[in-house]
This record gives C-alpha cells, structure tokens and sequence, in this order.
C-alpha cells in the first residue's frame, strides 16, 4: 500500500486527532526494540519491568512477537480513533470489539510462520487488551497531561500552517517517505503496492505521536489514519539556544523567538521554552514592542511570528 488516492472531499473532511493508544503503541515499539534507540530516557526506565511482565505472561509476549516486523505492524495496533480527541479506555473498547478472529487474522499477516498454538486458542483479544493496558497504567498514564498538551501544541502549529499553506505543506514533514504527490495522491511509504482508493464517505485522521516513528493504520474501508512523530522543536524542548542571540535579547527571549520558525499560540511556547505562561506572555509583549514579532488572533488562541527583523536575528545567530 504505497500510495493512498484521496478524494478531494475526504481531504476537505480531514482532521487532525489526539490518541492515547497511539502514544501506547509508540512506547511498545522503543521497549520491545530498545536497540533502535528510541525515547532513550522512556526505555532506560521502564524496561526491565516490560520484560520481567512479559516473562510472567507468556501469551502477552508470544502476541507482540508476533504482533512486529520490521517494517510491518499487525492492523490491530494501528486502528484509527474513531473521534478527535479519544479517552484510552474508549480506544481500548475498539480493539477489544475486534474480536479473537480479526486480530488472529492480523497477526498471520504479519508473523513469517505459523504461530503458536497458545494464538490460536481462545483468549488473543485478551492477551492483546491486557498489554495495551499495561503499559498505558504503568508508564504513560501520569505523563500523559504532559504529554497530551504536545501534541495539541503540534497541531495547533500544522493547522495554522494548513490555513496559510494548503495540505502540501502540512503533509510534505509527517514522517519518512510520506509525501503529497498531487493529483489527490498520498504516498505513505515506498513499498511497491497497489494504490489503495480511499472512499469519499470513509474517514482520515491525522495523528501525531510522541516519539520518532510513523506508521499508517486503517479499518478498511471507511477509517483511516496517518501517524507522524510531532515537529522537532516541541519533541525537543531543550533546543539550543545560541549565546549571541542569548547575550542580546536574554536567553529566554532568544528561545522563544528561535522556537517561532512557524506560527505559534503562547501554550504551544510553553511547550517548547518549559517556561510558564505568565513569563512567555511577558517575553512576549517585549519582543513585539521590539518589532521582533507579530501576532493575529486564531479562534480561541492569539499566534506569534517572528518579523524579517526576527529572522534576520535568528539566522545571523544560526
């Protein structure tokens, strides 16, 4: 599935979504590949429990070994949300209606032989809900408030981007090989398959994640989604800040205007900066009576800009 044709009214209908177990199913990739080096800080903690949980629950761990390859995932791990903002237990529901049949089904897609008699008794939705669930109570559930206000801040960016710029730009950065080819083409990766048509009545979701992975999921034929890893200065909020610009304007001033390469709210900077919000809004007034930046009101949210007087500092200093 190389490409994907969109209709035009499916584009026009396409919403960006917030997913619990997308960000569940992100972490189940760094913990059961740690070697690729993903969310370095989030493995190095919760690793050895993942492991000591699997050895305990053999059919859990017979499940996601045979639930990834590389390359492939089974389509249970990927279902679309079915809204734009889901609760976690609601996303669990999804997978857990699927049934023993349809994640076995899933599964032989993706294993590269036979699997083992314990997946193919009764008892497969169980082992899949009872991971998912795992490692949503025990290593993201209290993060996730922090987490949540990421991604919202990520797509607060892209959607004023989209106002400004059309789908192309938005769609040109949401993972590897992803691409906006025109003529209603999304190419989501580089394999060599059938482009799938997409109905005009179905459902697309864009779906940022926490983390450095991309992957598409779907339940064919009217719910699909695309899921990228969120924009690199709010996934690293520790960016550098150069001392020249820092020793001119402060180095909290010189991190907010370095952060405004795009439109962006006052909650997306405290993302982004991790100052409060009264301090980002007290930098804020100062770099726009310097003329370093503009704003305009987006519904609910006022976004900041830098001016060419703003970006000529930022690139003397870069």
């Amino acid at each position: 599935m190389g490409m994907w044709k969109v209709p035009a009214d499916l584009l026009a209908r396409a919403r960006f979504a917030i997913s619990p177990m997308a960000d569940v199913v992100e972490a189940i990739f760094a913990l059961a590949s740690p070697e690729e080096g993903r969310q370095r800080a989030f493995v190095a903690a919760h690793l050895d429990s993942f492991r000591q949980m699997l050895a305990e629950h053999p059919g859990r761990a017979a499940l996601l070994a045979h639930s990834l390859r590389r390359g492939w995932v089974a389509d249970f791990l990927g279902l679309p949300p079915t809204d734009t903002s889901m609760d976690f237990y609601d996303e669990l529901a999804l997978v857990e209606a699927l049934g023993d049949a349809r994640i076995r089904t899933d599964l032989r897609e993706v294993a590269t032989g036979p699997l083992p008699r314990m997946l193919n008794r009764p008892g497969v939705t169980t082992y899949a809900t009872e991971l998912l669930d795992w490692v949503w109570t025990r290593t993201l559930s209290t993060d996730w408030p922090r987490r949540e206000r990421i991604l919202r801040a990520d797509i607060v960016s892209r959607t004023s981007r989209l106002a400004s710029h059309g789908w192309a730009a938005v769609l040109h950065d949401l993972g590897r090989d992803r691409e906006w080819i025109g003529n209603g083409e999304l190419r989501i990766n580089r394999y060599g398959l059938p482009t799938r048509m997409l109905d005009p009545d179905s459902q697309l979701f864009f779906v940022p994640v926490n983390g450095t992975g991309s992957m598409v999921g779907w339940d064919i034929p009217y719910r699909y989604a695309l899921y990228y890893p969120v924009a690199g200065a709010l996934a690293s909020p520790d960016a550098t800040v150069h001392d020249g610009l820092a020793s001119l304007v402060g180095r909290n001033r010189a991190a907010l205007l370095t952060a405004l390469s795009d439109p962006a709210s006052t909650t997306q900077l405290t993302v982004v900066t991790g100052l409060s919000l009264g301090t980002v809004g007290d930098h804020l007034k100062v770099l726009l009576g310097a003329g370093l930046v503009l704003r305009r009101r987006s519904g609910r949210e006022v976004l900041y800009w830098r001016t060419a007087l703003g970006d000529t500092l930022v690139a003397a200093a870069t």
